[in-house]
Formats: structure tokens, C-alpha cells, sequence
């Protein structure tokens, strides 16, 4: 028999189980995935964001080296950048908003790699004023666009150049909080309060001490606590924070309410009542007095259009009845309003049926209108006016001969629903065009366009159902 060592046949089950086990070099091992690449998307898949609009969140996912890929967060490390973007602000869980209107490049960075999704920030339509043969519209960046007819420089760019298309009004610095139309000049006020003017002046409607036209936005006076403004065919009106009336511009009719038929090239108070709401026509005025309520009238009063009964000329604020009111609308030579039970009243001409009274006799004091009490918003144009109901339908009367009702059909002397749609959630009315805001933002014109007052592009004579007008 041969002879073993001892220590050798100690080796011989050591060996095997290394073997098994992998060892001695023979296997392979499990590294661990390292990340390549990082790719960036968001909760609706759309690379847009509108100011004022929610957050959008953004989702970052990381490829590995083995195949394989999984959502990343800041708890692992992943950092959302940039953090001084002029444009967009992203939070550190993924989260962006829209800043300034414009394109910027989110970044997803985590172990040196980058992810990078351009973003861009839109303004939506916010809001929208028709007048004359003109538009008026605010983004909700804070800027005005204008379009149409453009001869006196009431669309404030700078030119007296009609425009088929939006155009950016004048001027920087501080956005605008609300703009009024009258017949060829626009009045406004900013978000810091200051007043401004452009267009025609030749009644002094522009406020500014001069009868000069000017072609872009012209500050009026130095104050800092205006409110509200309205525009009638060559008067305005501004109401400040404290409920406090202004007017001024051609006064032939008494439409500044002042007690006299002297012209004002500068603001100038009216009485001692305080106002919520305020709205002008051709020759006259209508206003809520703020603590009542109460619906007071003055000024040109050929068709009854104060409402007081009478066919005279009211030089100083008179009250009109004593029902109590949440909104109204002056057109041309009619007065539109309504009650706080959400009845609609009108009075003044009713030749082409712009009171909807299913007549064509003018009015002297408000008449209600039908029997519904769920009107929620009014627009009185120069022969047609346009109401809105609490379920979001559009409505419209009066004269259709250049499609500004929008029905496609012929006149109407009731109210009669524009389209099926049920999402319309502000409305303007213009000498013969009109103008109406979605829920969607999206923003619409019909009726005459000879000027380009839709601002579809075009200058078809008139579009008789609603066209868009792109963001």
C-alpha cells in the first residue's frame, strides 16, 4: 500500500468545496448597474406650460448599464435645475411652473449624468375688450394685444397701421390689470395702479390735458390707486380704490356727469358717491353705486337710454329705480343690466331688438327680460347685445346684418343661444363685431372683420360664427 500524507488528503475536500462554492477564480461575479443616461417627461406628456396654470410634475427616469431603468428622486440624489431660470421655476421634487413667457431646458442631473426636456411657457387669452372697429385683449403675462382698425393709433403700437393679427401694445415695465374701448382710443389702468391712454384726443378723451392723438399708451397724471375704467364713444370714466368717480373727454350730452356740458381734458371727480361698477355708451353713463347697489344714470338720453322715464338729457348722476344691481353694460343707446337674482333688464333704442324684448319700441325705464334668473354676464354693442348664462351658454339679439350675433342667421329680437357650447366664460361687444373668452382660455371672434377686428389673420368683410384667434 502507497503511503499518503496526511496534509494532502486534507487539501482534497477543501479544493471541492471551494469548486463548488465558485471559488478559485473559476466563476463570474455580479456587478453593480451603473447609470448611463437619464431621460426626462411629464405627467400629460406636453412640453408646454401657461402661466398661471398648475404645477406640472416631471418624471426622470434612469437607464442602467444592465438594461434596466427606474424612476429617480432627490431622496437618491437626482437635483432638477436650473434654479435661476427667468422663465420657468422648478422645485426640488420635480415640480415646474411657468414665470415669464418663453423656452428654457430643464435639466435632471444625478452621478454626473444629465437629463435634459426644453419647456416651454405660454399666455394665455385672460381677458378681452371690443370698441369701434377695434380689439383690445390681455395675456396672462400681463400684456396687451391689439387689432383692427388703427387710424387714430388706438391700437397703442406705436403705429396707426390696422392690424389683422394681435399686435403687442406699447410699452414696458408693469403688466396691465384692466383696459376699456371707446370708439377710436382705449384707456387702462396697470397693476401698479397708474392710469394710461392712447388713440384719439380730439375731445380730450385721453385725459391728458392735451387734445393731442398719441400712438402708444400716455400716463395720466401720477396717482396710484385707480381702479376701474370704462370708455364711452369719446368719454372715459375711472373709478379709484376708494369707490371715488373720475371722468372726462366730450361732455356735449352731459355723459361726464359733472352737472355741465363742458368738455374735461383731465380727470375730474364727480360727486361724492362711491362706485363698484361703472359702464359708458355713445352719450351716456351707468354706474353701481358701491354700498347700496343702487343703478344711477346720466347723460345723453335720446332713447330713454338712462331709464329714469324721461327722453331728456340727465347732466348729473340721477338714481334709476330700486332694484338692486350686480353688473351692467352700456351700449350705443341702449342699457343693459342685472339684478342681484340674476334677472336681465334692458332699456333705451330697440330698433334692430338689442333689448330682447321680442319689440322693437324703445324703452325709458328697465324692463326685464324674459323670466330666467340665471344670467350671469352682459355685453351691449351699437345695435346687437350678447349675455351670458350661469351654465356657461352664449347668448345674442339684436342686428345681425354683418354676423355679429353669431348664429349664421338673420336678426333676432330675443335672446338667442350662439352655438351648443357651454363653456364660454366672458363676452365684448364691439360697434359690429363681438368677441367671447372659453374656460379654455381659448379666445373667439365673429361679426365684421373689415378692419381685421377678429385678428384671425384675415379681412373677409365678416365671419358670421365664431373664429378662433390663436394663442
Amino acid at each position: 500500500m502507497k503511503n499518503f500524507k496526511f496534509s494532502t488528503l486534507l487539501m482534497i475536500p477543501v479544493l471541492a468545496v471551494l469548486a463548488a462554492c465558485g471559488g478559485g477564480g473559476g466563476g463570474s461575479s455580479t456587478a453593480t448597474p451603473t447609470l448611463q443616461s437619464i431621460t426626462i417627461s411629464s405627467s400629460d406628456n406636453a412640453t408646454t406650460i401657461a402661466i398661471g396654470a398648475a404645477a406640472k410634475q416631471l418624471i426622470a427616469t434612469g437607464r442602467y448599464s444592465d438594461g434596466s431603468s427606474k424612476a429617480l428622486a432627490s431622496t437618491g440624489g437626482l437635483v432638477w435645475g436650473p434654479s435661476n431660470s427667468t422663465v420657468l421655476q422648478v422645485s426640488t421634487s420635480g415640480t415646474v411652473t411657468g414665470k415669464l413667457v418663453g423656452t428654457d431646458t430643464i435639466t435632471a442631473t444625478q452621478d454626473s449624468v444629465v437629463g435634459k426636456l426644453a419647456i416651454t411657457v405660454t399666455a394665455p387669452w385672460g381677458s378681452v375688450v371690443a370698441g369701434g372697429y377695434q380689439t383690445i385683449a390681455r395675456k396672462a403675462d400681463g400684456n396687451l394685444y391689439s387689432w383692427g382698425e388703427n387710424i387714430k393709433g388706438q391700437l397703442g403700437d406705436s403705429t396707426t397701421i390696422n392690424r389683422s393679427a394681435p399686435v403687442l401694445v406699447s410699452g414696458g415695465g408693469t403688466s396691465w390689470k384692466q383696459v376699456a374701448l371707446g370708439d377710436q382710443f382705449a384707456v387702462a389702468i396697470r397693476t401698479d395702479g397708474t392710469l394710461w391712454a392712447w388713440g384719439y384726443n380730439q375731445d380730450g378723451q385721453l385725459g391728458d390735458g392735451t387734445q393731442i392723438n398719441r400712438t402708444a399708451p400716455t400716463q395720466i397724471g401720477k396717482d396710484k390707486d385707480w381702479n376701474l375704467v370704462a370708455a364711452g364713444k369719446a368719454h372715459a370714466l375711472a373709478v379709484k380704490t376708494s369707490g371715488a368717480l373720475y371722468a372726462w373727454g366730450r361732455n356735449d350730452r352731459g355723459q361726464l356727469g359733472d352737472g355741465t356740458t363742458v368738455n374735461r381734458t383731465a380727470p375730474l371727480k364727480i360727486g361724492i358717491l362711491f362706485w363698484s361698477a361703472i359702464s359708458a355708451g355713445e352719450t351716456h353713463t351707468m354706474a353701481i353705486q358701491r354700498d347700496t347697489n343702487d343703478l344711477y344714470g346720466w347723460g345723453g338720453n335720446t332713447y330713454g337710454q338712462v331709464g329714469n322715464l324721461l327722453k331728456v338729457d340727465v347732466p348729473a348722476p340721477v338714481k334709476i329705480g330700486t332694484l338692486k344691481w350686480t353688473s351692467l353694460s352700456a351700449g350705443a343707446f341702449h342699457t343693459t343690466a342685472i339684478t342681484n337674482s340674476g334677472t336681465l333688464y334692458a332699456w333705451g333704442q330697440n330698433t334692430y331688438g338689442q333689448l330682447g324684448n321680442n319689440g322693437s319700441l324703445d324703452l325709458t325705464s328697465p324692463a326685464q327680460i324674459g323670466t330666467d334668473s340665471n344670467w350671469s354676464q352682459i355685453a351691449a354693442g351699437t345695435q346687437h347685445t350678447l349675455g351670458l348664462r350661469n351654465d356657461g351658454t352664449l347668448w345674442s339679439w339684436g342686428a345681425n346684418t354683418e354676423g355679429q350675433l353669431g348664429t349664421g342667421g338673420t336678426d333676432v329680437v330675443t335672446p338667442q343661444q350662439v352655438g351648443t357650447g357651454n363653456n364660454w366664460k366672458s363676452v365684448a361687444a364691439g360697434k359690429a363685431h363681438s368677441f367671447g373668452l372659453k374656460t379654455d382660455d381659448t379666445l373667439w371672434g365673429w361679426g365684421r372683420n373689415q378692419e381685421g377686428q377678429l385678428g384671425n389673420g384675415q379681412t373677409a368683410a365678416y365671419a358670421p360664427i365664431p373664429v378662433n384667434v390663436p394663442n
